[in-house]
């Protein structure tokens, strides 16, 4: 007997490509799986056609990066390629996006968060925003990293191993709570 998946439009995250060196291209079919919405730049959009991955929409003020067929252009105006993206999903109802980047883009994200679900894929790490009171179930040793100053940080089932850094105690939850209305936080890919 098979299980099938019907898999409806926006169900799954979007997927948003600033940039793919140093990304695992097993990584990249994983979040592929399902046929995300593929929106990217004219730069990266020629890596993914040499990958031979489909892309939706490439943020463009003019016809490059236009290499594959049925490819709609999205020109940014004033705005970032990040901007314009999310705007784009916002406006369009996409519950979540994740963004593979090569450089850090958390800056641009801040007006985001909240709008949409976010999770950042930079190298070998995977940064999402979590608010207060954010619960976790880790196996022990496992490396948690707090990427903004905090105001009024406790946490439970984390050890402190360095300014910002965390691993945890033992297999099972851990929470992180604090003042301010988000934290941005990274665990290893590996």
């Amino acid at each position: 007997m098979s299980s099938h998946h019907i898999v409806r439009e926006k169900q799954e995250p979007a997927l948003l490509v600033l940039g793919l060196d140093h990304f695992p291209e097993e990584l990249l079919g994983q979040l592929l799986e399902w046929s995300p919405t593929v929106i990217t730049t004219p730069h990266t959009a020629e890596k993914l056609n040499v990958l031979g991955i489909k892309v939706d929409w490439v943020i463009s003020k003019g016809e490059e990066g236009m290499l594959q067929s049925d490819v709609k252009l999205m020109p940014p105006g004033d705005d970032t390629w990040t901007a314009t993206a999310l705007n784009y999903l916002i406006a369009n109802y996409y519950p979540a996006v994740n963004v593979i980047t090569d450089e850090p883009v958390l800056d641009d994200l801040l007006n985001y968060t909240g709008k949409i679900d976010l999770v950042v894929f930079q190298g070998h790490q995977k940064i999402y925003a979590i608010s207060s009171g954010f619960s976790k179930w880790k196996p022990a040793g496992e490396q948690i990293r707090v990427l903004n100053n905090t105001k009024g940080l406790n946490y439970t089932g984390l050890e402190q191993t360095g300014p910002g850094s965390f691993k945890t105690i033992k297999d099972g939850f851990f929470t992180l709570s604090f003042e301010q209305p988000f934290l941005w936080v990274a665990e290893a890919l590996d």
